[in-house]
């Protein structure tokens, strides 16, 4: 069944009481600069950049950087500030083991979402946030649905809000290029892990 995940969203803005704590899972500077422009209205948000399939850590580091340069410039409504949990490459090289030949998007990529998604339920449900949510539903080249149907999962496995979003919608994706180009943000080609890195 089609799930119309902005208006799901619009949904649980509306009927938001005072202004909640987010933890917000981000990627990069150029996928959080939109999230942040319209979640910021809402909410006190925390960023947790925990990004174990970046590919070196000078990579991550700079990603880093970036995300921290804008949210220190970008002025915004309620307070956001940014929390990482350091480069744990294994982490993620342990969980694609025997995946190396998949294709972008496939059972690689879910595990990846997972891993990403649910570190953060855990690190929401332990540090007294109210909801959860990620950037990722903003790229054009990941699906919305499926992000979204991790965290529905993850949301009953943890019993704990998970925000539904398709950050694409309303030409988000199109607004964070945009903020990208004013606050001249590194904008990465590939997704992180060295598998799309060699597909780019």
């Amino acid at each position: 069944m089609y799930m119309n995940y902005q208006l799901i969203l619009d949904e649980t803005l509306k009927n938001l009481k005072g202004v909640p704590k987010l933890l917000l899972h981000a990627c990069c500077a150029p996928c959080s600069s939109y999230v942040i422009s319209y979640l910021s209205n809402y909410f006190d948000i925390t960023i947790l950049y925990y990004n174990p399939n970046i590919d070196t850590e000078e990579e991550y580091n700079y990603r880093l950087s970036e995300l921290e340069r804008f949210v220190k410039v970008y002025k915004t409504k309620y307070p956001v500030k940014v929390v990482s949990l350091g480069y744990l490459k294994e982490e993620y090289d342990n969980l694609v083991k025997g995946l190396e030949m998949e294709p972008e998007r496939g059972k690689r990529c879910l595990l990846c979402y997972k891993l990403r998604l649910e570190k953060s339920f855990i690190y929401a449900k332990n540090n007294n946030f109210d909801y959860i949510t990620t950037t990722l539903t903003l790229s054009p080249h990941k699906n919305s649905k499926v992000i979204n149907e991790i965290g529905k999962d993850l949301e009953n496995k943890y019993n704990f809000k998970y925000l539904y979003s398709d950050f694409k919608k309303r030409d988000g994706y199109k607004k964070s290029i945009i903020l990208s180009h004013d606050y001249n943000l590194y904008r990465q080609d590939y997704c992180g892990c060295k598998y799309s890195k060699n597909n780019s």
